[in-house]
């Protein structure tokens, strides 16, 4: 198995591995290309972000974007991101259709052992996030590795977003919890 696909599957890898340098090196770049681009040229970000992810419908995302990899995230359709996103996306970064990005979001699969000795390993693992359909995320929120965020749902600004939140409700916090249902 690959260091690839150990990664991709959320097991222990060695993030020092040429395809995986190689394969980080092309989503700095484009990230760079994205970042350095005519913030009024629609075509030209469009054309980066159809190569540097996984869109499916209409996107916009706000200079500066930074992505590890980008390939392993998805975006649905109408999807709106503003200012300053960062994607940690060594897992799958699943983000569905009619979700709103405040400014200075942190999205993060990367996570390292909790013990001492096996993270002087050098070694890291992943887990998945998913953001449903119609969330919102407001200015500053992070969102944790292996996070589910069910669609409906408004996390507030600041929040920590470290344990699954579900759909139809408004979550706030460090740690992020349920306010309200909708």
């Amino acid at each position: 198995m690959t260091e690839k696909e150990k990664m991709l599957r959320g097991e222990l890898y060695d993030a020092s591995d040429a395809q995986l340098r190689a394969e980080h090196g092309r989503a700095l770049r484009l990230c760079k290309e994205y970042n350095d681009a005519d913030p009024l040229d629609e075509a030209a970000l469009g054309r980066i972000l159809r190569i540097l992810t996984n869109v499916a419908g209409e996107i916009t995302i706000k200079q500066p974007v930074h992505f590890d990899y980008g390939s392993n995230t998805y975006f649905g359709g109408n999807v709106f991101v503003n200012y300053g996103l960062n994607v940690l996306d060594v897992c799958k970064v699943e983000i569905g259709s009619g979700v709103q990005i405040g400014p200075g979001v942190q999205i993060v699969t990367a996570t390292h052992p909790i013990d001492p000795g096996e993270r002087a390993s050098g070694l890291e693992y992943g887990k998945p996030v998913t953001i449903g359909d119609s969330v919102w995320l407001g200015a500053g929120v992070i969102v944790c590795p292996g996070v589910t965020i069910g669609e409906n749902t408004t996390i507030g600004a600041g929040s920590v977003v470290t344990k699954d939140i579900p759909a139809n409700c408004v979550a706030v916090g460090n740690p992020c919890r349920v306010l309200k249902k909708l």
